[in-house]
């Protein structure tokens, strides 16, 4: 497997397919393009038996280091680098980045100092359809082995179509998250023979396992996030409709779990909207601690919305867990969200970007005992029904032992 970085707190429906083919007797090998970011990880994360090997992670820094094994690979080599070399040209000329010649060169790397020393290594797959999948096609070139990568959310939305259609036409299959991500990849394709196959993430439901029924909330309602604090996650939308309910004369705390570029934006607009005294934020938390605000809370609440550069979710992973944790949630339509969060049956959609909207179901969910009571059983049976992780990996363990020779299962 080709990551961008590993392990990563935002990623774990990586760590856990990783450990569930391991768990199904499918040996993975981990080449991560990048160090982890964060200082710890989850519990999850330490099961892993698989061996991790990081490539050259800068172009200009690293350039020796990425050089002189490509050298030599195109000296042993000469087809197959020339056949890379021709397809990284293309590339280039559809997208004028010095992104293509870093992932030829850490393909080479990859190829020459590392699968040499592997030839248990019969496939290469790739986490999302961006640089990771870039590595793996160079590799798979070089190296005469077959790819495949399974595609997300922001590396499908901010692509180049022309780029992944070229990507999905090489590749021996295609593994995306959503019924909504599947159509689109499909679309762009157009008449590609490779196959498509939608396989939602899941999640382990040993971990998040809450209550089937919830009582009514009382003041204060405790109102929870957990995101990335990016643009796609609409969490001005959220700290708008908080304040919109506290001027309704609504009692409501918020809690933000999460980090990431937009911070200081969202602090900033905490305090602009004088919510300061009725939020906390507490930053990227592992799962245990997440587990116990997903218990305290009486309300989950997501703005997502598209981002100015046409990146938005999938089905974020903690709607899953804010279901299966009997939190009733309030979302936005928008991408694949439809499919987990059923208006009226398993919580309640709004519009994205309006917050007069959301401030209404939020009001709606907290007060209203007969529809918090059908919201939390309905979902609770949703995740146990479509998003059980463990009756996921069955069939994408079945998905790749169909499509890859030589993989013993």
């Amino acid at each position: 497997m080709i990551l961008k970085g590993y392990p990563r707190i935002s990623e774990t429906f990586i760590s856990n397919e990783i450990l569930l083919l391991e768990a199904r007797g499918i040996p993975v090998r981990i080449f991560s393009m990048r160090h982890p970011r964060e200082s710890f990880c989850h519990e999850s994360v330490k099961r892993i038996r698989a061996r991790v090997d990081y490539l050259p992670t800068e172009l200009f820094a690293d350039f020796p280091r990425l050089f002189l094994p490509t050298a030599f690979l195109a000296v042993r080599e000469p087809r197959r680098f020339l056949a890379a070399l021709e397809t990284a040209g293309r590339r280039f000329r559809r997208n004028r980045s010095l992104g293509t010649i870093k992932h030829l060169l850490q393909a080479g790397y990859l190829v020459d100092r590392l699968l040499r020393q592997a030839p248990e290594v019969v496939h290469l797959h790739a986490h999302f359809a961006h640089s990771p999948t870039s590595v793996a096609l160079f590799a798979s070139i070089l190296a005469g082995l077959r790819f495949s990568f399974t595609a997300h959310a922001k590396d499908i939305y901010t692509s180049n179509p022309a780029q992944l259609r070229e990507k999905i036409r090489l590749a021996s299959l295609v593994v995306t998250c959503t019924e909504y991500n599947r159509n689109h990849l499909q679309q762009i394709a157009g008449p590609a023979a490779t196959p498509v196959h939608c396989v939602y993430h899941g999640i382990d439901l040993t971990l998040f396992n809450g209550p089937g029924v919830r009582p009514l909330p009382r003041p204060p309602y405790r109102i929870l996030t957990v995101a990335r604090l990016t643009a796609k996650k609409g969490i001005p939308t959220v700290l708008t409709a908080l304040a919109l309910l506290r001027d309704r004369g609504l009692d409501v705390h918020y809690t933000l779990i999460g980090d990431g570029d937009m911070r200081d934006q969202v602090l900033d607009r905490m305090v602009a909207l004088g919510l300061q005294q009725r939020c906390r934020w507490l930053g990227t938390l592992p799962h245990d601690q997440v587990i116990r605000e997903f218990a305290r809370a009486d309300l989950f609440a997501l703005g997502c919305t598209i981002a100015g550069n046409g990146d938005r979710d999938g089905i974020p992973n903690v709607l899953v867990e804010s279901l299966a944790m009997g939190l009733p949630p309030v979302a936005t339509r928008v991408s694949a969200l439809p499919e987990i969060v059923r208006n009226e049956t398993t919580g309640l959609l709004v519009p994205p970007e309006e917050p007069e909207a959301m401030a209404d179901a939020m009001q709606r969910l907290l007060t209203d005992q007969e529809l918090r009571r059908r919201t939390i059983r309905r979902g609770r049976e949703l995740v146990q029904s479509r998003f059980d992780n463990r009756r996921l990996i069955e069939r994408l363990a079945a998905i790749y032992c169909d499509t890859i020779p030589g993989l013993g299962c």
